[in-house]
């Protein structure tokens, strides 16, 4: 199991740079395309699906100053920093931390679930690799 997590894992970190370096010239073009694509409301963060089959999704998660997330599970996953800042989670217990992205950086995060909250002044876009449980 722990084979396969790691191969899993190297995969993923490997399809991540490769799409940093790769997606970097498209986001020009596709700036005008998705402006239109994902609507944004009111203190709620933007996500554009980007990919999705039966194992990975993959979302572009884009939070304003004081936008905010649902409280979902969200699985095992890679993120990127394409615009830095500040997110504070809420628990579901209250418990509340900070977590700092630096942009260009790159972490993983184990599935749990929380209500992210963007209390900087900027702009925080992650690009986002969803790892999808398999299919029995």
């Amino acid at each position: 199991m722990k084979r396969l997590i790691r191969l899993y894992l190297g995969l993923l970190v490997s399809a991540f740079v490769l799409a940093g370096f790769v997606a970097q010239p498209v986001m020009a073009q596709e700036k005008a395309k998705d402006a239109k694509a994902a609507k944004a409301v009111k203190g709620k963060a933007t996500v554009k699906v980007l990919f999705d089959n039966d194992k990975v999704r993959v979302i572009e998660a884009t939070y304003k100053p004081g936008d905010e997330a649902a409280n979902v599970a969200r699985p095992f996953r890679i993120l990127r920093a394409l615009k830095g800042g500040t997110i504070q989670r809420t628990w579901a217990d209250g418990k509340v931390d900070k977590v700092v992205y630096k942009t260009g950086e790159v972490k993983a995060a184990e599935a749990d679930k929380y209500t992210p909250k963007n209390i900087g002044k900027s702009d925080v876009v992650l690009y986002i690799v969803l790892l999808k449980e398999p299919k029995k």
